[in-house]
C-alpha cells in the first residue's frame, strides 16, 4: 500500500530514500483515526519507527503547508534513552524534513553544550535529545518549550530502565498542555503504562503488526558450546561468517573489555562499545566499523542502543539476556531494510533452559547445532582463498610484477610453490580457528522439563588422582571438576579430599554427560585423570543419605588437614 496524502516535500524524500511503501508501524501511526491523538506505539527495533514518529509528527509542524514556517522555539522535541539514538534520530529526521525546509538540533551529553546553546539560539524545528542534557537546557533556558506542539519519547521502557523518570517528567510537566505525546517503547509494562496514563490523554495503543514475533529477516541460532569454550566458539563464529560487519554482545562493562582484548589478540579487527567510553572514543569507534578499519564490534546492550550499520549481518550473544525483549532489540540490529542477518546465541549446557525458555517467551524458533569446527573454517578458508586468487590472476598484471615472476621461475621456483607462497600471504590476516571440544548429546537434547535429582536421591560417584598430598583445594577442584565435565556448579554435590585423590558427587541425571567429557585429557591438566568410584572402592563407602543438591553460596571451605576430616568435608 502506498504512503497516504503528505506534503510533497516529505513524500520526495521518502522516495529519494528508496521507501515505495510504509512499514507496518509507519502505516498504523497514518491511519486516519490517529489524526491529533497522543499514541503509545510498541513495534519490533529496526521497524522504521524513526520514521514513523517523524511522518506522524508532521501535521503539527506543518499544517498541512509544503514548507516549515521559519525556525526559531522548537515546535517538536524527541527524547531518547542514549547518544547514539538520539544522534541517529537526528540524522534520520534531517533528511526526512530537509526538502520541507526543516532544521534539526540536537541535546545529548557527551558534546560540546555551548555549541548546542548556539544551534537552539538560531532556532531549530525539531529537538532530539537525552534526557538529561535536555534538562540541563531547560533549567539555564536555552530550551524553550512554550511553542512544542509534541514530544515523543523513543525506546520510553529503556529510559525507564536507566533511571530517567525525573528528568522524563520534568520535560512532560515544561510542554504545553494542548501538545501531542507519543510514547514508542518495545515494550509496555506497568511503569509506562502509568507514565502513558500521567501524561497522555486518551492514547490510542498501538501495537505493530508482528510485535514480540521473529523478524522475517532474522535467522536465529543456538550453539551448545563447553562453558570454557565461549570465547573460542566466538572466534569460530566470526571466522565462519561471510558477513562484512559482526557484533558481539556481552553483558558487562568488564566482559566487553576481556572479550575485546581477546579478539585483538588473535588478530580480529574489533572496537569496543561500553559506558566507560567517552564520546569522542565511541565516535571513533563507530566511525571505525563505518568506514570498515573495523569489522567486529564488541559491546553492551545500552551501549549499543542507535547502531545502524546498513551490512551488519551478524549478531552474537556471548552472553545470554535475561530478557526475551532484549534478545529482540540485540537482534536488530541486523536484517534491516530487506537485508538478511543471522543472530546466534552461545549457550553452555547448563543454560539450555534458560535459552529455552527466552526463545519460547521471544517467541522465536532458532536453530540448534554445534558451532563451525576448525575443520569446516579451514575448509571454507581454501574455497574463500580460491576465489581471491582468482580475481587477482584475472586482473592484467603490470610490466614489473611480470618480470618478477619470470625471475622466480627462472630461479628454479616451481609454479605450485609461487601459488603455495601466493596463498600464505592472504591466509596471513586471517585469525586461526580455535579447537572446541564436544558437547556431549545428551546434553543437548535433554528436555526442558528435566530437573535435578532432590535431596536424598542418589548421586553417581567419580574420583580423580590429585588428594591432600598434591595440594587440592576446593578452591580449584570445583571449578576445575565444572571445566573438565562440562557441567554447572549445582550439578556437583559432595566433594571428599583424602590423601591421594579426591572423591566427589554428580547429580544422576548429568553422570553420563560429565562421565563422557571427563574421559578426554584436559590440556591446562593433561596429569589428572578422572574416573567413576567402582562400588565399593571409596574409602568406607560413600556417605549416607545420597545426593543432596548443589551447596548455597558461600559454602566452601578450605582443604581438610586430617584423613578422618576428609571423610568429612562435605560441601553442599
Amino acid at each position: 500500500m502506498p504512503f497516504p496524502v503528505m506534503p510533497e516535500a516529505l513524500l520526495r524524500a521518502l522516495t529519494e530514500r528508496g521507501y515505495a511503501e510504509p512499514t507496518a508501524v509507519q502505516a498504523a501511526v497514518l491511519e486516519p483515526e490517529t489524526a491529533g491523538r497522543d499514541l503509545l506505539v510498541s513495534a519490533q527495533t529496526g521497524s522504521g519507527k524513526t520514521v514513523a514518529f517523524g511522518l506522524a509528527v508532521s501535521p503539527e509542524l506543518m499544517g498541512g503547508a509544503e514548507r516549515l514556517p521559519p525556525a526559531g522555539s522548537p515546535l517538536a522535541l524527541v527524547v531518547a534513552p542514549t547518544r547514539e539514538l538520539a544522534l541517529q534520530v537526528r540524522t534520520e529526521l534531517s533528511w526526512l524534513y530537509a526538502a520541507a525546509g526543516g532544521r534539526v538540533a540536537s541535546c545529548v551529553g557527551g558534546m560540546d553544550p555551548v555549541a548546542e546553546r548556539r544551534a537552539l539560539a538560531q532556532g531549530a524545528h525539531i529537538v532530539v535529545g537525552t534526557p538529561g542534557r535536555l534538562c540541563d537546557h531547560l533549567d539555564r533556558g536555552n530550551l524553550r518549550p512554550e511553542a512544542l506542539r509534541a514530544v515523543v519519547l523513543d525506546e520510553a521502557d529503556e529510559m525507564l530502565d536507566l533511571g530517567f523518570r525525573e528528568e522524563l517528567e520534568k520535560i512532560l510537566g515544561a510542554a504545553p498542555e494542548d501538545r501531542r505525546t507519543l510514547l514508542f517503547s518495545a515494550t509496555v509494562p506497568r511503569e509506562i503504562a502509568r507514565l502513558a496514563e500521567s501524561f497522555q490523554n486518551d492514547a490510542l495503543r498501538i501495537e505493530a503488526k508482528g510485535e514480540g514475533g521473529q523478524h522475517v529477516d532474522i535467522a536465529y541460532k543456538a550453539v551448545l558450546v563447553a562453558p570454557y569454550d565461549v570465547e573460542r566458539a566466538v572466534v569460530n563464529l566470526l571466522r565462519a561468517s561471510d558477513s562484512p560487519r559482526a557484533i558481539v554482545f556481552c553483558s558487562t562493562r568488564a566482559a566487553v573489555a576481556r572479550l575485546h582484548g581477546n579478539l585483538s589478540e588473535r588478530g580480529f579487527s574489533a572496537v569496543a562499545l561500553s559506558g566507560e567510553l567517552s564520546q569522542a572514543e565511541r565516535s571513533r569507534a563507530l566511525q571505525g566499523l563505518r568506514d570498515g578499519r573495523a569489522q567486529v564490534c564488541v559491546a553492551t546492550d545500552v551501549a549499543a542502543r542507535g547502531i545502524d550499520l546498513p551490512d551488519l549481518g551478524l549478531v552474537i550473544h556471548a552472553e545470554l539476556p535475561k530478557e526475551p525483549e532484549t534478545m529482540l532489540h540485540r537482534s536488530g540490529r541486523t536484517g534491516r531494510a530487506g537485508r538478511k542477518g543471522t543472530s546466534v546465541l552461545i549457550v553452555p549446557p547448563n543454560r539450555r533452559r534458560m535459552a529455552e525458555r527466552l526463545l519460547m517467551a521471544a517467541r522465536v524458533e532458532a536453530e540448534w547445532g554445534p558451532p563451525p569446527a576448525a575443520e569446516a573454517i579451514h575448509a571454507r578458508d581454501a574455497e574463500r582463498l580460491a576465489a581471491q586468487a582468482g580475481t587477482l590472476l584475472a586482473e592484467e598484471p603490470s610490466a614489473d610484477d611480470i618480470a618478477v615472476g619470470r625471475a622466480l621461475l627462472e630461479g628454479g621456483a616451481a609454479p605450485e610453490a609461487i601459488a603455495a607462497a601466493l596463498v600464505k600471504v592472504l591466509r596471513a590476516p586471517l585469525p586461526a580457528p580455535e579447537e572446541l571440544s564436544a558437547v556431549e548429546a545428551t546434553a543437548a537434547r535433554r528436555p526442558v522439563r528435566e530437573r535435578p535429582a532432590g535431596p536424598g536421591q542418589e548421586g553417581v560417584w567419580f574420583r580423580m588422582n590429585v588428594g591432600r598430598d598434591g595440594n587440592a583445594d576446593p578452591r580449584w577442584v570445583l571449578p576445575f571438576l565444572c571445566r573438565r565435565g562440562q557441567v554447572a556448579r549445582d550439578e556437583i554435590g559432595r566433594i571428599r579430599i583424602l590423601g591421594r585423590e579426591t572423591q566427589f558427587e554428580v547429580a544422576a541425571y548429568a553422570a553420563g554427560r560429565f562421565a563422557a567429557a571427563a574421559r578426554r585429557p584436559d590440556a591446562d591438566d593433561p596429569h589428572i585423570q578422572v574416573e567413576p568410584v567402582p562400588p565399593g572402592a571409596s574409602a568406607g563407602g560413600p556417605p549416607a543419605g545420597g545426593y543432596r543438591g548443589p551447596r548455597p553460596h558461600g559454602g566452601m571451605r578450605g582443604g581438610p588437614r586430617s584423613e578422618e576430616r576428609g571423610r568429612r568435608a562435605q560441601f553442599r
